[in-house]
Formats: C-alpha cells, sequence, structure tokens
C-alpha cells in the first residue's frame, strides 16, 4: 500500500507540474534601429525584478519561456541607444509576440555593465570608443584598436606599418584583418607575408570594430597571434549624404552615400546604398606624391525569408602616388636634403582591389543559427622603393618593383545551436573555413626609373591553399561562470612555379598541418567586475616561396600565449580593462620582401602589460588612457644581443571627447611612443614621439561642418625608422644608421557634410 500511494503522489506531483507548465505563456521579440528599421544584434533584455536576461540574436530576436499569466517590464539596453521600458502582459497557454524600436542616443557610461551572458564576445571598450569618437580618415580605422599603432612609409598608398603588443608586425605578419569577415591580409604577398591594405574602406562606412588580443579566438586562424580586429561596415544608411574637405598640401576629398530603398525598404526591412570616394593630395614632402584614390561601394540587405537574412556587398578600389621613401639622417644632417625631402623620386606605386561579399544568415525556429559566407577579390599591386640607394649598384641605383596579379576566392560556414540542461547552458558552435590565393606574376626586380628592368631577381605564380574546421563550445555553468574550450585544424598547401628556374620553369609544394586548442575562462561577480583567463594556440604561415625553397620547414610555426584580465567598473562613470599577457612563438621566420631573402630570428617571447580607462567626467565630456608595456626578447640569442628590433615597449594613447545636445562635438587626443631598440643590441635607437591631433564637429539636421588638424603642435616626428646600411651617391663606403619618413607636420582639413 505504501508503494501505491509514493507511485500515486509522484504521479500526481508530475500531472501537477504538467498542468501548470501547460498553463505558461511564451514571450518572443525582435529589437530594430528606429532609424534603419534593421534588427539589432546583442541588445541586452531583462525582465524587471525577476532577475530574468537575455542577449538578442543575429536576427535581432529573444524568447523567455515559461511565464506565468501577468503583466511584465521588459527592458531593453544597447550601448549608442536610448534605455527602454516596455510593458507586456503575458496569457496562459499564448506567446505574445512583441517588436521593439531603440532609438540613437547620447552615449552614457552608466548604461554600460559588466555582462555575464556571452562573456567571451564583450567588446565594451570598442563599443564605447566608435560612438565616442567617429573616424575620420583611414588611419583612424586601425587606432580604434586600443594600444595599436600604424606608421606610414610610402605615401598615403601603401599599407601602413602596424605595431602591437611587443611586435613590428610589418604590414599585418601578426595580426589577422577582416572587414564584413572577408580577408584584408594577403599570404605570399609581393611585398611581405600578411601584407594588410585597408585603404579600400570609406572610413565614414564603418559602424564598429570588434577585437581581440592573443590567439585565443576559435574561428580566427592564420595570423591571430598578436590578436585580430574585423571591421564591420554599416549594412544601411539612415539618411543620404554628401560630404567634401579641403585641407593642407592640396589636399582634397569627396565622399558620397545614397540611399537607394529610402522608406519603402524601411517599411520591407529591406536596405541598398551606394557609396563613393575621390581623395587627392599632393602631401607635406618636398616630392609632391600626386596622391589619387577612388573607392565605391555597393551593399544590399534583406530578409529573404522569415528567418534568414541575405547581405550583398560589391566594392572596388583604385590609388597610385609617388613617395618620398626613407631618407637617412647622414642625408638631414648634412644639408644634401630637408627633413621632407627625398633620394629617389622615382619611387611610387599603384594598387587596385575588387571585392564582393555575400552573407547569409538562418536561425532556424528551434534557434540554431547558421552562416554562411562566400568571398572574391582580384587585386593588383605594384610598388617601387628604393631603400639602400646606390649600396648594390652604384652606377643606377637599387630601386626595386615588387608586383603581383592575385585572385582571391573562399568561404566562412558555422552551425551553431544552444542546450540547456538544468541552469547549464550550452552552445556549440562548428565551422568551416576555406581560401585559396593565385596569384600570377608575383615579381621582385632591379629597375631604374620606374621604367626601365634591369634584373628580375624573383618571377613566379603562387597557389596556396587553407582549409580548417573548428569546434567551439561555450558553457554557461551559472550565472556568473562560464567556459570557453575549442579546437581548430588547419591544413596548408604552398605551391610555387618558379618561372626564371633554369633550365625549365620548376614547381613545387609542400603541406601542412596545425592544431589549435582554446581555453577560455570567466567569473562575473556583479555588473561591475569580471576576471578571465585566455588561453590558446595560434600561428602565422610562411611565404610560399620560401617554403618551398626550405623543402616545407616550418610552414605553420605555433605561437602560445594567454591573458589573466579584470573588468571593472567601480564607479557608475568608470570603466577599467586591464590584462597581464605572455607569447611564446616558437620560430619568428619572416620573408623580407625588399630583399627576397629569408630571416628566421629563432623563438621569441613576449610579455606585458595592457590598461585601459574610459571616465565620463560630465553629461558630454569623456576621457579615455590606453597604456601597453611589452618585454619582448629573443630566447636563441645571448642577453644583451636579445632585443628584437623596432618592437614598441611603452605605447600610450589618450584625449578627451565631447558630445553637446546643441550638436557641437569633437575630440583631442595624443599618442605616445617611447624610444625602442632598432637593432638586436639596442646600440642604435629609432626615437619615441608624442603627437597632438584635434577634431571639432558641428551637427544640425542637414549639415555638419568639421575642422580636423593632425599634430596640432607641429611636433617634428619620425613615423617610421629603420636600422639600414645604405650609400648615397659618390660616398666611398656603405653607412649603416637610423633611415626614417617624417611623420606629417601641422595639417587642418576643413569639411562639410549634407544630409538628406
Amino acid at each position: 500500500m505504501k508503494r501505491k500511494n509514493i507511485r500515486s503522489a509522484l504521479l500526481l506531483s508530475l500531472l501537477t507540474i504538467q498542468t501548470a507548465y501547460a498553463h505558461l505563456g511564451t514571450l518572443i521579440g525582435t529589437v530594430f534601429d528606429g532609424n534603419t528599421h534593421l534588427p539589432l544584434r546583442n541588445v541586452t533584455v531583462q525582465l524587471v525584478g525577476l532577475g530574468k536576461a537575455t542577449l538578442t540574436d543575429e536576427l535581432g530576436r529573444y524568447r523567455f519561456d515559461g511565464l506565468v499569466a501577468s503583466p511584465y517590464k521588459v527592458e531593453f539596453s544597447h550601448v549608442g541607444y536610448a534605455s527602454l521600458v516596455q510593458e507586456v502582459r503575458i496569457t496562459n497557454d499564448q506567446t505574445t509576440h512583441v517588436q521593439t524600436m531603440l532609438t540613437v542616443a547620447p552615449v552614457t557610461l552608466t548604461a554600460v555593465t559588466v555582462s555575464a551572458m556571452k562573456a567571451n564576445e564583450q567588446q565594451l571598450i570598442s563599443g564605447l570608443d566608435i560612438r565616442l569618437r567617429p573616424i575620420t580618415n583611414s588611419q583612424e580605422i586601425l587606432r580604434l584598436v586600443p594600444g595599436l599603432f600604424i606608421g606610414q612609409h610610402a605615401g598615403g598608398g601603401k599599407a601602413e606599418q602596424i605595431f602591437l603588443r611587443g611586435f613590428d608586425l610589418d604590414h599585418g605578419t601578426d595580426i589577422r584583418l577582416t572587414v564584413d569577415g572577408m580577408p584584408v591580409n594577403m599570404v605570399s604577398h609581393a611585398h611581405g607575408q600578411g601584407y594588410a591594405d585597408l585603404h579600400f574602406v570609406i572610413p565614414e562606412l564603418v559602424e564598429g570594430v570588434d577585437f581581440k588580443k592573443g590567439p585565443y579566438t576559435t574561428d580566427k586562424g592564420n595570423l591571430a597571434t598578436a590578436g585580430w580586429a574585423n571591421f564591420r561596415i554599416r549594412t544601411a544608411l539612415d539618411r543620404s549624404f554628401v560630404k567634401v574637405e579641403a585641407g593642407q598640401f592640396d589636399t582634397y576629398r569627396a565622399v558620397a552615400g545614397l540611399n537607394l530603398l529610402g522608406e519603402r525598404g524601411k517599411a520591407k526591412n529591406k536596405s541598398a546604398y551606394l557609396a563613393s570616394e575621390y581623395s587627392y593630395s599632393n602631401s607635406y614632402f618636398d616630392n609632391p606624391q600626386h596622391f589619387k584614390r577612388v573607392n565605391v561601394l555597393g551593399k544590399y540587405h534583406s530578409h529573404i525569408a522569415e528567418n534568414t537574412n541575405l547581405t550583398l556587398t560589391a566594392s572596388t578600389f583604385w590609388s597610385k602616388w609617388n613617395h618620398s621613401g626613407q631618407i637617412p639622417d647622414r642625408a638631414v644632417e648634412s644639408g644634401q636634403i630637408g627633413w621632407f625631402g627625398s633620394i629617389d623620386p622615382t619611387e611610387g606605386g599603384e594598387t587596385s582591389r575588387t571585392n564582393i561579399n555575400a552573407q547569409l544568415v538562418t536561425v532556424t525556429p528551434k534557434n540554431h543559427t547558421i552562416k554562411n559566407q562566400f568571398f572574391y577579390s582580384n587585386y593588383n599591386f605594384e610598388l617601387y622603393s628604393n631603400f639602400t640607394f646606390f649600396l648594390n649598384d652604384s652606377i643606377n641605383g637599387d630601386q626595386i618593383r615588387q608586383k603581383e596579379h592575385r585572385n582571391l576566392f573562399g568561404y566562412n560556414g558555422s552551425y551553431a545551436t544552444q542546450t540547456n540542461l538544468g541552469k547549464t547552458i550550452f552552445t556549440t558552435t562548428l565551422g568551416a573555413q576555406y581560401r585559396q590565393d593565385l596569384t600570377h606574376g608575383t615579381e621582385l626586380s632591379h629597375t631604374r626609373n620606374r621604367v626601365e628592368t634591369l634584373n628580375r631577381i624573383q618571377y613566379g605564380n603562387v597557389n596556396e591553399i587553407n582549409a580548417a574546421l573548428y569546434a567551439d563550445e561555450v558553457v554557461q555553468v551559472s550565472g556568473r561562470f562560464s567556459i570557453n574550450a575549442g579546437v581548430r585544424v588547419d591544413y596548408f598547401r604552398s605551391q610555387y612555379e618558379d618561372v626564371l628556374a633554369i633550365p625549365a620553369i620548376t614547381t613545387k609544394h609542400v603541406t601542412q598541418a596545425i592544431v589549435s586548442p582554446k581555453l577560455n575562462l570567466y567569473y562575473t561577480f556583479s555588473p561591475r567586475l569580471q576576471l578571465y583567463l585566455n588561453t590558446g594556440k595560434g600561428f602565422h604561415s610562411n611565404d610560399a616561396r620560401v617554403v618551398t625553397a626550405q623543402n616545407g620547414r616550418e610552414i605553420l610555426p605555433g605561437a602560445y600565449g594567454s591573458d589573466l584580465g579584470i573588468i571593472l567598473k567601480p564607479f557608475p562613470k568608470l570603466l577599467i580593462n586591464a590584462a597581464a599577457w605572455y607569447l611564446w612563438m616558437e620560430q619568428e621566420f619572416v620573408y623580407v620582401g625588399d630583399e627576397g631573402v629569408v630571416e628566421p630570428s629563432g623563438r621569441s617571447r613576449r610579455e606585458g602589460l595592457d590598461l585601459s580607462i574610459r571616465y565620463q567626467l560630465t553629461k558630454s565630456l569623456f576621457a579615455d588612457v590606453d597604456l601597453n608595456t611589452a618585454h619582448p626578447r629573443s630566447l636563441d640569442a645571448e642577453a644583451g644581443q636579445n632585443y628584437l628590433p623596432l618592437a614598441p615597449v611603452f605605447t600610450s594613447t589618450g584625449g578627451l571627447s565631447v558630445q553637446t545636445q546643441y550638436g557641437l562635438s569633437g575630440s583631442l587626443r595624443y599618442r605616445y611612443m617611447a624610444n625602442r631598440p632598432a637593432n638586436e643590441d639596442n646600440t642604435v635607437v629609432a626615437q619615441g614621439y608624442f603627437v597632438t591631433d584635434m577634431q571639432v564637429n558641428y551637427t544640425r539636421h542637414t549639415y555638419m561642418l568639421g575642422l580636423s588638424v593632425q599634430n596640432l603642435f607641429n611636433t617634428r616626428w619620425k613615423e617610421t625608422q629603420f636600422d639600414t646600411e645604405s650609400r648615397l651617391k659618390g660616398e666611398a663606403a656603405p653607412v649603416d644608421e637610423i633611415h626614417f619618413t617624417p611623420g606629417t607636420p601641422f595639417f587642418a582639413r576643413l569639411s562639410l557634410t549634407y544630409f538628406w
């Protein structure tokens, strides 16, 4: 009888629970941008007073199940948008559907919270920065990554030199850059491995930047050792605009963006726009640059099905310029040339890139997310440089041409699903990636006056494949603690066809695979404090010409890193992000495209501290500062001979930004790089600098006036520096010393933007 009573009680309990749940309601909602009417991702949605919260998905949707019939208050918050509380009534056995429009509002740090949900995707710093100091020129695009410095040393057309976390990254050897998920870096490039030229991006169209320092993200593979950054281009324009700029040194620029669908598109959650840019400048060098750049971009976004978004982007870019190159200290000190002079006035280049990018995102009724992306780029590059002047050829000079034609195509795909087991939430992502680079006529030649080819040093064709599979798991153990573990496997096939080989054309190829595990831990004590530990392995590939010549040695040297960090919000208007980091490189094995040689520099170790602070001083005034230290050393050299040339050891950026309700906005910013070793024994030093920039805008409903000033206090500084051996015409012997490109002097530009 007792057993029957127990069974009856259990059955009654189960029926009671089932009946209770059968009468509970569900809330399903979608959050949109009030201007564009497009879905907003990662909006925080909370049921006020219940402690229940979630984030919107790729389609701007959210869901709450098991709600007792009652009125509820739903709170929505997102950086750069006004917080909103919406009242919703839930009824038994019914699903309530809600649509919410958020309006853009001035940024306030009180609205920023440290979230435990998707802690591994938190982008608090970048979200604030893009709202407070909008990008006004192409250089500012990269500077949105805290601690990242750039330097231009071949006019305005060549990709910038990049410095981050104790790395002289050249033009992208150890940082992975993408635009809307499409790769920017060019592997086995004519000028250098990982060459990343972002000048095909129109600055006014950048909506945000996602980044992470270190090799800790499973879906980021090749070159993501110091870190990665993805630049998001606006999906829609809320208004059409035309912008014209004029400045010193014969600088002119015009930008236009045309909203093609207008209100009709908004009503159907569709958007399409066309944008273009034209730039011209002679710049501040004694040798006029005659710099010209043209950009055209079109973007279309639509809901092609109830649960599917399609985004199509097409763009084309062309640029041509002269440049003054790097000049030796002795030529300036002797008066042979001025600070902005040149030794070889025939240096310069021309480049172009055409892109097609298709992105398809589907969220199934069971909340599974499927992403598919296909991309294609046609790329052309030709650069004339002279780094050593008359060192190797005392009659004709040492000018070189680096040239290539490239077709790049690939695919990124992922499938993500979420499973609840009690209070533990599992988010599983499986992904596949493919990329193939085909170059024609990758060339390094000795030339004269940009018209005569004296000798072809290297000439051939590259066919490089990178295929990868990855699995990533995020386990939300509790409302505070989450674990992110992942692993990726990359396969490379590097092939090089040497057209100059004697007696006949020679084709070589090598293959290699690498496994990269990741493990990240996050503990959120409160909406004001989070600790995290990031660990992982990454890698950078080497030039196909090098690895085929070396019979496959060191194609994919690994990098092992760790970050121990904290996100802290001690006061409502103060946000702090600090991290101690470590990175060990298996091999810094770099192809030097300027000379056509290989420089294996062995193992290395870097460690340092990063600190970012954002503080809201008043309702309209914000302050920010980034402090970054690094201790980079070679592990295979003797003490005192183990410095890593040009690697930054201390950098800082910061400034004040103002946004008023009267239309006045602007910023006053500084950047500082300390002295750093220019060679292995630190006997030659690259001089540090402190430069200040200013931006002021006045905005009304239909127009905006702007003033931009680079190097406000007209500081004389060296933007890029190299310890180079060279010989000037007539010199009896070569000299080894600092060669530099002078930084921008006081440079003012006015702009007028008209909206409609």
